[in-house]
């Protein structure tokens, strides 16, 4: 079954497989109503999208996907509807890319002295001209055989625990509502399971919405996440996080159920706002 709606999407401008362009010609395809282009530390792609879109009943919505660091793992934020020619966003949003850089690079250094040599010019012709990610590495060290998956580099060597794991800049997860809010933008917690306790103090902040239906959850955990949309009346978001299967082997664009009242809820407060 697909859903109607997909608000998590990557494209090559950050760590996805496939162009903006691309994603909204599957999207069409697939005949949805509305996708929301979420790529990493970076706007980007969200011209395109728009572009390829015009006129074609699709709904673009213009996303980021912000990294924020907190004790012993990541927190992700979401913005959507943002103004993704804002200064200060786009300002920020170099120094996140210039930081991954430098940390892929630290982290090729790492690889190296743990015996897994890679190719800086192998990694960045798999970013495609994008910013260099761990997906990037990832699938380096699958085409040099030192693991059998992304999956796996991520589990035994790349991972946040992991020992060639280089950390990067990253703004604090009230600074990333902050600076989606700055930008005109409604900013809601991704993939939020391990890290509900921080929602009070982010709604404190701003938050505005919670990603409870996500690729892996359970019925049992969209529902727990379903009653804390509820009591703290955040808008239940969702989707797939779908970068492409030779990227991250998850489910497909449209492949999480999301109900389009969520898309419906984040319109009219965007329309709002503005």
């Amino acid at each position: 079954m697909i859903g109607r709606i997909d608000l998590h999407l990557h494209s090559t401008a950050s760590d996805g497989q496939y162009t903006p362009s691309e994603l909204v010609a599957m999207a069409i395809e697939r005949r949805l109503l509305a996708i929301a282009i979420t790529d990493h530390d970076t706007t980007d792609g969200i011209d395109e999208a728009l572009e390829a879109a015009r006129g074609t009943g699709l709904e673009v919505i213009p996303g980021v996907e912000i990294s924020c660091d907190i004790p012993r793992q990541e927190l992700h934020i979401l913005g959507y509807y943002i103004d993704h020619h804002e200064p200060i966003l786009e300002e920020k949003l170099r120094t996140f890319r210039q930081s991954r850089l430098h940390r892929a690079k630290a982290m090729l250094d790492k690889l190296a002295a743990l015996g897994f040599p890679l190719e800086w010019e192998a990694v960045t012709e798999l970013a495609g001209g994008s910013s260099v990610g761990r997906p990037h590495i990832a699938q380096a060290m699958v085409k040099m055989g030192y693991v059998a998956s992304t999956d796996e580099a991520f589990d035994l060597y790349i991972g946040r625990n992991g020992p060639a794991y280089v950390e990067r800049y990253k703004l604090s997860p009230l600074e990333a509502v902050s600076l989606i809010k700055e930008a005109q933008g409604l900013p809601v917690l991704a993939h939020p399971l391990e890290v509900t306790q921080f929602v009070p103090s982010l709604v404190e902040g701003g938050l505005v919405g919670l990603e409870v239906y996500y690729n892996g959850y359970s019925p049992e955990d969209m529902r727990e996440l379903a009653n804390l949309a509820r009591k703290y009346d955040l808008i239940p978001t969702g989707g797939s996080d779908f970068h492409g299967p030779d990227v991250l082997d998850t489910v497909e664009m449209g492949g999480v159920e999301v109900p389009v009242e969520s898309w419906e809820r984040l319109r009219a407060l965007a329309e709002v706002r503005y």
